[in-house]
């Protein structure tokens, strides 16, 4: 990007449908840039990207996207409630829907702890929220679309180990059956 080199070569795997992969790997050894090759933010200048044996550049982009559920390091959020930053992507989700997805992604009881409960304003870009909880509502957001691909890029990079725990076991659960793929610096993750 920006230079002649190749950010990566030679790479080749394939994923089951339902398997779980996961990228280890320092910072800027590529790990990101193989993920986000899936959802095409980006196309390969070599070689092909398939999903259950099609090339993703072969669909169209909103038929391939809706198919994945992807939770970044910096998660994005807008002005809005916690339920509405949740429910993105499927706005007539009920409350319920909303509810279970918070509770897989170990989001439910620090929601509850705001007197608002899942009416609390997040504030621009979430600043009423610390990393860890920006992060949970994100991968609350992800299971509730339901995904058949679900790509979690460090997603649990501002939460301390046992809130990592909490939502490795959920999410456990909740991979079953999906194609997930797991980007982390830490072997933990």
């Amino acid at each position: 990007f920006g230079s002649s080199a190749p950010v990566l070569s030679n790479v080749s795997f394939t994923a089951q449908p339902g398997q779980t992969v996961a990228l280890l790997g320092a910072t800027g050894s590529g790990k990101t840039t193989i993920i986000n090759l899936i959802p095409r933010f980006y196309d390969v200048s070599e070689g092909t990207v398939l999903i259950d044996g099609t090339d993703v550049r072969k669909v169209t982009l909103e038929s391939l996207r809706s198919q994945i559920g992807i939770v970044l390091q910096e998660t994005t959020l807008f002005s809005g409630t916690i339920r509405e930053n949740i429910a993105f992507g499927r706005p007539e989700a009920s409350l319920e829907e909303v509810i279970a997805a918070a509770k897989a992604a170990s989001a439910h009881d620090f929601i509850m702890s705001f007197p608002q409960g899942y009416d609390t304003p997040v504030g621009e870009r979430g600043a009423t929220l610390s990393g860890g909880q920006k992060q949970r509502i994100a991968i609350a957001r992800a299971l509730l679309l339901n995904p058949r691909i679900l790509i979690l890029d460090d997603s649990t990079s501002n939460v301390d180990l046992a809130t990592e725990y909490q939502i490795q076991k959920a999410l456990d659960q909740l991979m079953k059956g999906r194609t997930s793929f797991v980007i982390a610096q830490r072997i933990s993750t």
